[in-house]
């Protein structure tokens, strides 16, 4: 006979845990069943001594094929650096251009967005914003999207 071990409790012989051999049950005989966490044991087989030994956890690992966040963050830093240019257009007012800025580039403050509008309005053209390149290509599908001309190019060279 066992005693089962619920949480931080060893109840009494009345909580009695009595699988059949081989069986696993998450369910305990008595009130431990609704006073704390069920326990998950393997009953011994016939003839073995010593009571029932409790297995081993298993210790799930990541889907093959799938990168935890840890490794995406990893994997992008390694990459190189890209720009995101914004260029000068006619057809979209300034205060616009500010909203989208604002909209598509994450953590853009309204003093920054203003300053790169006014430096595309009258150099042409302005960085918005050096990231990776995946991050750079969505930005820059997104400024697009919203009808601004902007593209990308390496960090490491190039103007600006």
């Amino acid at each position: 006979m066992e005693i089962a071990i619920c949480g931080k409790l060893a109840l009494s012989p009345n909580h009695v845990f009595n699988p059949k051999p081989g069986e696993r049950s998450s369910v305990c005989k008595g009130l431990c069943s609704t006073l704390c966490a069920s326990v998950v044991k393997s009953a011994t087989t016939a003839g073995r001594g010593g009571g029932g030994l409790l297995e081993r956890p298993v210790i799930e690992k990541a889907t093959p094929g799938r990168e935890s966040e840890f490794d995406l963050r990893r994997s992008r830093k390694t990459t190189p650096p890209y720009r995101v240019i914004l260029h000068n257009d006619d057809f979209n007012r300034r205060e616009y251009v500010v909203q989208v800025l604002m909209k598509v580039i994450p953590g853009m403050t309204l003093d920054n967005a203003v300053n790169i509008m006014q430096e595309a309005h009258c150099n042409g053209m302005s960085l918005v914003i050096i990231c990776a390149q995946a991050d750079a290509e969505e930005h820059c599908t997104q400024l697009r999207g919203n009808g601004l001309l902007s593209s990308i190019e390496p960090a490491s060279g190039g103007c600006c």
